[in-house]
């Protein structure tokens, strides 16, 4: 209460429409954009991609499919309301995820008498957008289960 005797409330309107499923609808978009720049970064088949160890193409492979297909199931059980649907999406992305991390590995220092510094290419500087994509889709899995467990979202 303040001297008038009002009620004190923050200012916090705006936040009443954030909730766990504008968050999911928001990060699923990014979560496609992450496996879709991962694919356009290190699919060329002309060079190698930046960092400081060559991934085999198995594993972008992997990660370009169980990606597209976890954000695609992902988004149908939240979009159709099905729980299974969702947990299935769920773990894909889970899949994708550990797919992802193990991509970030190219950014391992590489020790020994003929290793070679980082490759660069044009889309910045050492691993910061990796660990950003990677780091944050980890994130992203951890909260959609949360959610999904939780019973926050479809």
């Amino acid at each position: 209460m303040d001297g008038q005797n009002r009620p004190v409330t923050p200012c916090l309107r705006h936040a009443r429409s954030v909730n766990p499923q504008t968050i999911t609808y928001v990060l699923t978009a990014l979560a496609a954009v992450v496996v879709v720049l991962t694919r356009v970064r290190l699919g060329a088949q002309d060079h190698e991609g930046a960092g400081r160890l060559s991934i085999p193409k198995g594993l972008l492979n992997s990660h370009t499919l169980f990606g597209t297909l976890g954000v695609l199931v992902w988004a149908a059980g939240l979009v159709m309301e099905e729980s299974l649907i969702s947990y299935g999406g769920l773990a894909l992305l889970w899949v994708t995820v550990g797919c992802g991390l193990l991509i970030l590995l190219r950014w391992m220092p590489a020790h020994g008498r003929h290793s070679s510094g980082p490759v660069a290419d044009s889309w910045g500087e050492g691993p910061g957008l990796s660990i950003l994509a990677h780091v944050g889709m980890f994130a992203g899995a951890a909260l959609f289960t949360v959610f999904l467990v939780l019973d926050k979202i479809p």
